[in-house]
């Protein structure tokens, strides 16, 4: 009992084995090489820094203080930190800022609208160098504008006055050069705008020969800025060809809503594709809401692809998508996209993509392996928005990476992997109908092989038969009635030796034109006639009848048949044996000519004539009368013109069989 339990058990995991292995495999390389990829960028960030070149300066320490202003407001050009108030604190880089050490720092309540934190740096370990210095960052985080000051005087600005939105994506590089005056760099000052209650963040500064730091710069820009946005293009060209192919297949969704992922991960990475801070309302509300509306999209593609409409999920998404839109436009202004409401919004964001990543693995679990795939997808899209959140929020340290850049490398793989499936499936498909078709053209190829050999025997067999019916007919009608005719005169003793052996000659001649006959002639006249002449020379040379021989060359006669050549072998015979018997003719020219739609054979005599509807009323012309038949058996015509000079036999063949003599 136990053991065929275990046997079913056994049987039943390879069969699921077997079912979802393929999905397995492409689910475990997805993760496999995501999580390889952020392996290698933590590997990269966490050692940033601590390969520089010994000729920089590691600044760890700074000092900083907070004072409101009533606005953004115009850089001033120079800013001498002695004029600044004294109230400047110690800090260790990296820095990340609560909320409530910001309002230690302020010692009062202060109602100004934006605050300004001033952080300066001292260079005075800083290894003498003649070469061009730089100072490097990994991240300054602040929604407002950042400017560098060296020495007093402004070397770097991002963003003249106002909000920003991308500036923690970009790395601080700052080209410092040489003052004027030729004084050796003493102070840095950093100066950073928010707005009340913001979260800013520095990481560590590393100020030092710029072709020491560069490197370092350029590896993080690469990660942080240009690989995401490479990644984003290539999503946003394959989803244009979805497109293409779903104006083609228009029945086929799934090529639509991969258009629309594309998009709005392209929407999404906006942040990605500017060189400089963006300060525009709009642009924040369009990168914030297309969180929203990818989340969305992969909800319609899960729910397509485990076939559950789950109509409550649906409603919920598209409400609160909609919902989130309306409150944080721009012109309404009835929920602003503030730093103080937008991480509300992110968590917002996060619970929707898990429960639709939940409520979609849960649904295609044993429905669909693409949508247990696109639900894993979403799950580790989501964890990396999480690490993001808690970046942008200071709950870990701001030299930390953001994770979120690669939700679209995670989001093409795995849609990747969904359009390669359906792209082999159908390949796959196709070869196999075509193998089938293959299989069934062979069996339909054999059975019409069987069928014509089949075919090819009964014709066979139907020739054979006809043709044995065709030459018994006319030996019966021709040498048939010849040799009964001369056994009946040579029994009644009425014929002479001369005649019964002309009889037997003639019934000879006729036994060699039926076999004649059967000779294989290809369509060709001439020869026909040619072995007529063969067989009646020596019979017109005995009776001493000359031969005129006028024959030109014909147009061939597709219908020129065993059965037809020989209707022809004996009219021409007919003929030529009517001179022999009745016209006492010395001469016979025999000729023939092409005409439009024929071809015409003519046997011509010198003999004495006679009347030829006489002859053809009469008993006699039994003969002209078999002529008729035999030229009508074929299509053909015959025709006598006779008078005291001689006698015209002509004899019209049609070159196509119906034809009609002009």
């Amino acid at each position: 009992m136990g053991s065929a339990f275990a046997r079913r058990l056994h049987a039943r995991l390879i069969e699921h084995f077997s079912r979802y292995r393929l999905a397995s495999f492409w689910a475990n390389g997805v993760l496999a090489a995501s999580v390889a990829l952020l392996a290698a960028m933590v590997g990269f960030f966490a050692t940033t820094g601590a390969g520089q070149d010994t000729a920089a300066l590691h600044l760890t320490h700074a000092d900083w203080q907070v004072e409101d202003a009533p606005g953004f407001r115009a850089l001033p050009p120079a800013v001498d930190s002695r004029s600044l108030p004294a109230a400047w604190q110690p800090v260790e880089l990296p820095l990340a800022l609560p909320i409530a050490l910001l309002r230690q720092a302020d010692g009062s309540a202060s109602t100004g609208a934006i605050r300004i934190t001033w952080l300066r740096l001292s260079t005075r370990d800083l290894p003498a160098t003649s070469a061009p210095l730089a100072l490097y960052g990994a991240r300054i985080k602040t929604d407002g504008t950042i400017a560098v000051y060296a020495n007093g005087r402004l070397v770097h600005r991002a963003q003249e006055q106002g909000p920003l939105w991308d500036s923690t994506r970009t790395p601080l590089w700052v080209l410092l050069n040489k003052a004027p005056d030729g004084a050796p760099l003493n102070e840095i000052l950093l100066r950073l705008e928010q707005t009340r209650r913001a979260q800013v963040a520095v990481s560590s500064l590393w100020l030092g020969p710029a072709e020491a730091l560069e490197a370092g710069y350029q590896m993080r820009q690469w990660l942080q800025q240009e690989l995401p946005a490479m990644l984003g293009a290539a999503f946003m060209a394959v989803g244009v060809f979805a497109l293409f192919v779903w104006f083609k297949r228009s029945h086929e969704t799934g090529y639509l809503l991969f258009f629309n992922l594309a998009t709005t991960s392209f929407l999404r990475s906006l942040h990605f594709y500017v060189g400089v801070p963006v300060a525009n309302a709009w642009f924040a509300w369009l990168t914030v809401n297309s969180l929203f509306w990818l989340v969305a999209v992969v909800h319609f593609s899960l729910r397509q692809l485990h076939g559950r409409p789950l109509k409550w999920l649906t409603c919920a998404v598209v409400a609160w998508t909609a919902l989130i839109g309306v409150l944080t436009l721009p012109g309404l202004a009835i929920l602003s996209n503030t730093p103080q409401v937008r991480p509300l919004i992110y968590i917002g964001a996060a619970l929707m993509g898990v429960a639709v990543a939940l409520v979609g693995g849960v649904s295609a679990w044993r429905r669909s392996s693409e949508g247990r795939l696109v639900a894993v997808g979403i799950g580790v899209c989501v964890l990396l928005g999480v690490s993001d959140w808690l970046l942008q929020n200071n709950f870990v340290s701001p030299e930390g990476w953001y994770l979120g850049a690669y939700t679209n490398a995670v989001t093409f793989s795995v849609f990747g992997v969904l359009m390669y499936r359906r792209y082999v499936n159908a390949i796959a498909e196709v070869e196999r109908v075509n193998a089938g078709l293959a299989q069934r053209l062979q069996a339909r190829e054999t059975e019409l092989e069987l069928s014509h050999r089949r075919l090819r025997e009964v014709e066979k067999k139907q020739t054979i038969s006809d043709e044995r019916q065709r030459l018994m007919q006319d030996m019966h009608d021709g040498l048939g009635s010849s040799l009964i005719s001369a056994i009946r005169s040579v029994e009644g003793g009425s014929m002479s030796d001369d005649k019964v052996s002309q009889m037997l000659k003639s019934c000879l001649d006729d036994l060699k034109l039926t076999i004649d006959s059967m000779e294989p002639l290809e369509d060709d006249l001439l020869l026909l006639l040619a072995t007529l002449r063969y067989r009646l020379g020596p019979r017109l040379e005995s009776s001493g009848v000359a031969l005129q021989w006028n024959v030109q060359e014909l147009p061939a006669l597709d219908w020129l048949d065993p059965t037809s050549a020989l209707h022809i072998l004996r009219i021409v015979q007919e003929g030529i044996a009517n001179v022999l018997r009745h016209t006492r003719a010395t001469e016979i020219r025999v000729g023939t000519a092409a005409e439009a739609s024929g071809v015409r054979v003519s046997i011509e005599d010198n003999g004495q004539g006679f009347d030829v509807q006489k002859a053809l009323a009469g008993a006699g012309g039994r003969g002209m009368q078999n002529q008729l038949r035999r030229a009508q058996a074929f299509g053909g015509e015959v025709s006598w013109r006779s008078g005291p000079g001689g006698t015209l036999f002509a004899l019209w063949l049609p070159l196509q069989r119906g034809g009609r003599a002009a």
